[in-house]
């Protein structure tokens, strides 16, 4: 048999670390944004568990349980409600309407499986999924390019990272030397003469091989035939002569299914830091707004409960980037994770001109910002430090 837990809460970040606090037992995770959702959901598929936050909108957790506990069909089902700190005494007022158990926000993952655990029969999946690779670990990566100086820009412009860049000027080249070795990615200049790049594509799909291993096309920007025919054949994709290194190497960590949150994430000590590159580009923001939820709510499960935005590398603030750190403020907010703000004079002089970050206070250093949390309302949204508002005149 298996069981089903029905996740009712208006947080999204929340229902995510629930959903993963689950990943690897044998159970369904049934999700419901506010209480009208979830005493749908529950008609519908009657779960065997439902975990119930307080405070949503539409319909909160204590009309639902209310509502639960009057209906014949559903009123033997466990409840554990999820609560705040604050909210702690209203569940346990609330406990005679029929709560099994509680957790106060936030909580870790095993917290969680372990109190559910005392309710159903909790079987662990044996074949969990591996931890995928990281943009740190190495990779070999295969140029095939007749032009040296289009080699060099390559290893030249990807020397930062781990991944070791072979290059060879032949097809021949080619083929003999994934015949001996496992790449992980292949470029090939499709100006090779004879079509010698689309042949070549050909022979690395028909090798069991490199019947998988992502293939990028270089080419002039302003051959379109070129980059029509790569696409018509199934290359992966094409990266335009002058290269965009930046781009590329995007490109190529994304063909390799590289977790490359790291760049931007990490745990130092006991603060969860998310860390901002000098160029803030479109296409660095999307990447961190793609981790973001995952990586504030596996901070959360490991026990974390404060937050650093370190913006000390930037030099520009412009509405993007405000609004990922205002994303990033609110996730924060739904799992009670403190935070505070780090960054230089010239983000501070920025969040003069704008509405929504005139507000926000900064400090200088790290150190600084892990001190605050020591002190009391010295994070949480507004650290003590120094103030992005203009001074009084």
């Amino acid at each position: 048999m298996r069981y089903k837990i029905l996740s009712v809460d208006d947080s999204k970040t929340v229902r995510i670390i629930i959903k993963k606090a689950f990943k690897n037992y044998d159970c369904e995770i049934l999700e419901a944004a506010n209480g009208v959702e979830g005493l749908a959901l529950a008609n519908k598929e009657p779960p065997d568990v439902i975990l119930l936050d307080i405070t949503m909108p539409v319909m909160d957790g204590v009309e639902m349980l209310t509502k639960l506990k009057s209906d014949p069909a559903l009123k033997t089902i466990p409840v554990v409600m999820l609560t705040a700190e604050g909210g702690k005494e209203n569940v346990l007022k609330i406990a005679k309407i029929g709560v099994r158990d509680y957790i106060v926000k936030p909580f870790k993952e095993d917290l969680l499986v372990q109190k559910v655990g005392r309710i159903i029969d909790l079987k662990p999946i044996t074949d969990a999924p591996a931890k995928g690779k990281s943009i740190f670990d190495p990779a070999k990566i295969l140029v095939v390019e007749d032009k040296p100086a289009i080699l060099a820009q390559i290893q030249e412009g990807l020397k930062h990272t781990p991944w070791q860049i072979h290059g060879v000027a032949t097809t021949g080249e080619a083929i003999d030397y994934c015949g001996t070795n496992a790449v992980d990615l292949i470029l090939i200049s499709l100006s090779l003469p004879d079509e010698a790049a689309f042949t070549l594509f050909r022979v690395l799909r028909t090798t069991l091989k490199t019947k998988y291993t992502p293939v990028f096309g270089l080419v002039v920007k302003t051959d379109g035939a070129a980059q029509q025919q790569a696409q018509q054949v199934g290359f992966t994709g094409v990266a335009t002569k002058p290269l965009d290194l930046p781009e590329l190497e995007a490109k190529m960590a994304r063909a390799m299914n590289l977790d490359t949150s790291e760049r931007y994430f990490r745990i130092a000590e006991d603060v969860f830091v998310m860390r901002l590159p000098e160029a803030c580009t479109a296409s660095v923001l999307a990447e961190v707004s793609t981790y973001l939820r995952a990586k504030v709510s596996e901070a959360v499960d490991s026990g974390i409960g404060k937050a650093v935005f370190d913006l000390h590398e930037v030099k520009r603030l412009d509405m993007p980037l405000i609004k990922l750190l205002l994303t990033a403020m609110q996730t924060c907010r739904e799992v009670a994770l403190q935070y505070t703000l780090v960054g230089s004079g010239a983000v501070v002089a920025e969040c003069r001109g704008y509405e929504d970050t005139r507000g926000w206070q900064f400090h200088e250093t790290m150190e600084d910002a892990r001190q605050s949390f020591q002190k009391p309302g010295g994070s949480v949204s507004a650290p003590a430090a120094v103030a992005a508002a203009a001074p009084a005149a």
